[in-house]
Parts: C-alpha cells; sequence; structure tokens
C-alpha cells in the first residue's frame, strides 16, 4: 500500500496547516539560526534527528532554518506554535519555549517516515515539505499514565515512554509509583518502603483463572537520582512527571514495611499477591498521616510538578469499621462514621500539598466530596466528571470504558494478556467525552484534558506495554490536541502514522503478527 505524503498523515493533525508547492532539503550544509531562548528547541531538534540522519545542523547567524522565540505571539499561548517551510529556509515560532518543543516534533514529522528511525538510514533525501502550520492545542491536560507497581520497569524504558509521548504531543507523564504489589519511589526517611514494599514472592501459582500470581518472584525500585534525571529528560521533551504515591487504600506494600501504619499494628502482612481491590487500609492516628506527609515531603523533592497524586480509590472501609482507634477518631472529627474517613484522610494529604504551594490530584470513583483543590481523575463515569467540575474542581476524563489501555485492544484469541473486561478499541479511544458539563464557560475551563492509563497486573514487558498502548494513545492525543477532524480523517493520517511507528519499533499491528509477550498466567484486577 502506497503510504499518505508525510504531511498529509500528522498525528495530532495540527489546527491549521496548508500546503504549498516546493521542498526545504536539510542537509550537511544545513545551519540553524538560534534567536535567544530557542536553545533547548535546538538542542532537541539535533537529537531527535541525528540517529537516522546524521545531520549537525550546527548554528550560524545566517542559517536558513530559524528557530524563533517571539513573546509577543500571545495568540500562541504556551504551547502553540507557527511553522513556515519554503524552498528556501524554515521558520519555526513560539511564544514559550514549550511551544517551539511542540513544533520539533512536527517538523520530526514531516520528514521522510525514515526520520524516525533509530540508525543510520542511507540514501533519503530529508525535504521538508513546504507548509504553514498554526498550531494550538485544544486541551491544556493531554497525559499518560503507566503504572511500574505491579510490573516494575526500569528508567531506560521509561525514556523511551516519554519520547513516545513527545512525538505525540502529549505533556503529563503519570507514573504509579505504589499500590499493594509494590512500592518503588525512594523514600530516604523510611528505606524499608522499597526494602521490603519494593519485593514480592510468591512461592504457589495459583489455579487458571485465579487472582493469584504466577509463582515469580517479583520486585525493583528507582533512586532518587534515577527519578530526578528522568524529569530532567522528559522536561527537555516538554513533559511534566507527575508522580502518584496512593493513600489510604492500595497500600499493603507499605504496611508490609510498617506494619504500624495500619489498623492493628501487631499484625505483620507480606506484599499482596493478588490482583483486585485489598481491604487493607491505613490506620488514622497521628503517627499515620505525619509519616505520609514526610513521603509527599520526599515526593516533592525529586518531582517538581505542580501536580501531585495521592491516589485515593478503592479503599474499603471494613478494616476502619472494625478498629476502635479508628471508629475513636471518627467521632472525634465528628465524622457520621468509619466510612467518612476516606475523603477525611484524603483532606489531610492534599492540605499537606496545598500548603507546599502543590495541587493534588486524586482518582474519584464515585460522586464523594472531596477538597476543592483537589483536581479528579474521574474513571468509572463522565458525569462524575462532569459533578466535581460543577462544584469546582478541575477536572481530567480517565473514563475507563475509552482510556483504559489494561482492556483488550479487539476480540480473540491471538491478543496478547489483557485486563478481564471490556474492549476498548481505537474508536471506543477517539469517542472520549471531552465535552464540558455546561456552556459556562468558568465551569468548562475547569475540564483540563484527559489522559490514558495502562495498569499492570498482566503486562509485564516493554514490548506489552507498547502493543497495548498503541495506536490507542494516537487517537487520545488526537482528540486531546485538536480532534475537530472527524474520525475518518484520523484513520487515513494513522495510515501513514504507523510507518513511523514501524520506524521506532513500536508493535501496533492487529493482531498481532506474533505475542509480544509471555503466556497468559491468568486473574482478574
Amino acid at each position: 500500500m502506497e503510504l499518505p505524503r508525510p504531511e498529509l498523515a500528522l498525528v495530532p493533525r495540527p489546527r491549521r496547516i496548508s500546503t504549498r508547492s516546493g521542498r526545504f532539503r536539510l542537509d550537511g550544509t544545513t545551519r540553524l539560526r538560534v534567536t535567544p531562548g530557542a536553545e533547548a528547541a535546538a538542542k532537541l531538534l539535533r537529537t531527535l534527528l541525528a540517529p537516522a540522519t546524521g545531520l549537525r545542523l550546527e548554528a550560524a547567524a545566517d542559517g536558513a532554518f530559524v528557530l524563533a522565540l517571539d513573546p509577543a505571539l500571545t495568540g500562541l499561548g504556551d504551547e502553540g506554535y507557527g511553522l513556515t517551510v519554503s524552498p528556501g529556509g524554515a521558520l519555526l515560532r513560539a511564544a514559550r519555549p514549550a511551544g517551539l518543543l511542540r513544533g520539533v516534533q512536527t517538523v520530526r514529522q514531516l520528514l521522510p517516515y525514515d526520520a524516525l528511525s533509530e540508525g543510520p538510514v542511507r540514501g533519503v533525501p530529508w525535504d521538508l515539505p513546504a507548509v504553514e502550520i498554526t498550531d494550538v492545542p485544544r486541551h491544556a491536560w493531554r497525559g499518560s499514565m503507566l503504572d511500574v507497581a505491579r510490573h516494575f520497569q526500569p528508567v531506560s524504558y521509561l525514556r523511551r515512554y516519554v519520547d513516545l509521548m513527545a512525538l505525540h504531543k502529549l505533556n503529563v507523564f503519570h507514573l504509579h509509583l505504589t499500590d499493594d504489589q509494590g512500592w518503588r519511589m525512594p523514600v530516604a526517611a523510611y528505606p524499608r518502603l522499597t526494602e521490603v514494599g519494593g519485593r514480592r514472592s510468591e512461592s504457589m501459582a495459583g489455579p487458571a483463572g485465579s487472582d493469584r500470581f504466577d509463582g515469580v518472584p517479583h520486585g525493583g525500585s528507582y533512586t532518587r537520582a534515577e527519578l530526578r534525571e528522568l524529569v530532567a529528560y522528559a522536561a527537555e521533551r516538554g513533559v511534566t512527571v507527575l508522580p502518584e504515591t496512593g493513600v489510604p487504600g492500595h497500600v499493603r506494600a507499605a504496611l508490609a514495611a510498617h506494619p504500624e501504619l495500619g489498623t492493628d499494628p501487631a499484625r505483620r502482612l507480606d506484599v499482596w499477591t493478588h490482583w483486585g481491590v485489598c481491604e487493607n487500609v491505613l490506620g488514622t492516628d497521628d503517627h499515620v498521616l505525619d509519616f505520609f506527609r514526610t513521603v509527599l515531603d520526599e515526593v516533592m523533592e525529586v518531582f517538581p510538578s505542580p501536580y501531585v497524586h495521592i491516589g485515593g480509590d478503592e479503599c474499603p472501609s471494613t478494616e476502619w469499621e472494625r478498629s476502635p482507634a479508628a471508629r475513636a477518631r471518627a467521632a472525634r472529627e465528628g465524622l457520621p462514621g468509619p466510612r467518612a474517613l476516606h475523603p477525611w484522610f484524603i483532606a489531610r494529604m492534599a492540605g499537606h500539598l496545598v500548603r507546599a504551594g502543590r495541587r493534588p490530584v486524586v482518582w474519584a470513583e464515585n460522586g464523594v466530596a472531596l477538597p476543592l483543590e483537589c483536581t479528579v481523575m474521574s474513571w468509572r463515569e463522565p458525569g462524575h466528571g462532569h459533578a466535581a467540575a460543577e462544584r469546582g474542581h478541575q477536572v481530567v476524563h480517565t473514563d475507563h470504558r475509552a482510556t483504559y489501555f489494561d482492556y483488550a485492544r479487539g476480540p480473540g484469541p491471538q491478543e496478547p494478556p489483557a485486563q478481564p473486561g471490556a474492549v476498548v478499541d481505537l474508536r471506543a479511544v477517539y469517542g472520549v467525552d471531552l465535552a464540558p458539563p455546561t456552556p459556562d464557560p468558568a465551569i468548562a475551563s475547569r475540564v483540563l484534558g484527559a489522559q490514558g492509563q495502562l495498569w499492570t497486573e498482566f503486562v509485564q514487558t516493554p514490548e506489552h506495554i507498547e502493543y497495548l498502548t498503541y495506536p490507542r494513545l494516537c487517537a487520545l492525543a488526537e482528540r486531546v490536541w485538536d480532534g475537530t477532524s472527524g474520525w475518518r480523517d484520523f484513520t487515513a493520517r494513522l495510515a501513514g502514522h504507523r510507518a513511523r511507528l514501524d520506524a521506532l519499533n513500536v508493535p501496533h499491528a492487529d493482531p498481532p503478527a506474533t505475542a509480544p509477550v509471555p503466556p497468559r498466567v491468568g486473574g482478574v484486577r
């Protein structure tokens, strides 16, 4: 099949694009003219193009390829850019450095598809087509979440994950660092969190279809240096790393390391070797609150993100209802009962972040009232997110029926392991509901955008991560950047964009030619 010209296969589609006649060739004589403030974009352009093209793109005052930062271009906002290519040269302009970084990714996509290859490509003329592009994102939050708590991934892979996000102009990398099955975030004050909570062992495999592991021990954690390097790497590509250390549920790994944090300090637990929702939750005494304030302090030291995720969902109240201490805490706080300790606990952690100048983010599985300072990710029903926006919350759409990539891409036995449940196909992702709950501009402005989620109960390898993520994340990126051109136009462009995924060795065929992961081990989340 003949591929469309690269300028007709841009993903996401620019807000406005006009094609012209002619081409501008990048070769060994091409020089960059870099205005003050555009240096980071020039560095990224060289970094991204060098592996395949070998081009040096050195700086010169009379360079024909101009990268210019112009704060007077206020209509472009923080991330918009303008790109003009003619036979005589190219001009990339933006009001802010982030806009130039977005434009660099468009330049990359305008070149022949092989420009994204990870090794040298010979005999290809590196021509940019003549175009006029003005591009501004529709949504400020364009994210992707990766769960490294269930199955650990090294920082070397996280860098690749960021690179693929940046190619699609996504700007928030949500890193799910802790859960019942593993704690990956280093906390200097409490090294047992990773020493004990970062490893699980399972000596007996459960029967087929059970919720137990396959008998293989698993572990891993990051160092502060590794995470800081990842933050810097992502920032160079215009991506913010959003850390998540969840409370007061999904904490079994923390309880394994520190039993004194639980509702029964005398009990000894292991790092959980099941999927699903664990009934073990944090206690509510002051020392527990202080412990996790210290955790958040160290999270904020490593991650400069203005937003910090504190989990917050799937928190059973069974242990609180059994605990005299928890019931007494609820009574002292004037709460109607132990169940109300859930939003109370979140409010304590959220307040700590707000006092530190950060914005707390929480998962919301229902319409429970949360502090208005919390940015809400509503994943069960879009209506919960709409109601939250009307109450005054910022909202990020995370509807599981459109943005959960742990569900299978399609039906059939050839699909690799995935979360049992509904199929989330490409059309479902493209159909993510981004409409504001009302036309009221004040409420509509609280809908920040959307992000894709990949929970990794059944996902162990980078190949499996990428097979489940792509091309579905392409559809989400399209929708949160502009997303107004329609399904038919998107799929036509995606046909060419898949050649870029091929150049990057991203598995995306449907169904896969060969299964990219080991046989399924069974289980439900």
